[in-house]
């Protein structure tokens, strides 16, 4: 006696929307065209900070418009369509812990610099009661100057820790 396993049709409908679920879990965009970021859970604190300086960052960082990456968030923005991405409430990069790390000063913001293997550079703001992290393009792997446009913004809404 053989069996034959019919799938419900309960299964076929839900199996399409797993398969969605898990893409979207993963931070696969589906037919979206912003790019995904991880969006940091930073202390409610920081989280305060981060949405005053969401409000407060330009529109513009050295000739590129600002288009927010996915999922919409007040931790998180983007300009260039990923080419300079920001987020707000990061942890704190281990980094910081050795002395003979590379720091940048950019307009009176003192940023912790790491280069990435097949990416462009990633600055952690220092001595902030928020860290705010910017990941750069390839483009800008020996230019800081996307860091001079966040540096008012930064200063006017994350206070200084000393």
């Amino acid at each position: 006696m053989t069996h034959t396993r019919r799938r419900s049709r309960r299964s076929r409908v839900l199996a399409p929307s797993a398969a969605l679920f898990v893409l979207v879990s993963a931070g696969c965009s589906v037919g979206g065209d912003q790019p995904s970021v991880a969006v940091p859970s930073p202390s409610p604190e920081a989280a305060g900070y981060c949405a005053k300086l969401h409000n407060a960052l330009p529109e513009d960082v050295v000739g590129l418009e600002r288009s927010d990456p996915s999922p919409d968030s007040d931790l998180t923005a983007g300009w260039g369509d990923g080419a300079i991405v920001l987020r707000c409430g990061v942890t704190r990069p281990a980094r910081m812990d050795d002395s003979q790390s590379d720091a940048v000063d950019a307009d009176g913001v003192n940023w912790l610099l790491e280069q990435r293997d097949d990416a462009g550079p990633r600055f952690t703001t220092t001595y902030r009661k928020a860290y705010v992290e910017v990941t750069l393009g390839t483009e800008y792997a020996h230019d800081a100057t996307p860091l001079s446009a966040f540096a008012a913004a930064v200063r006017k809404t994350v206070p200084e820790s000393l």
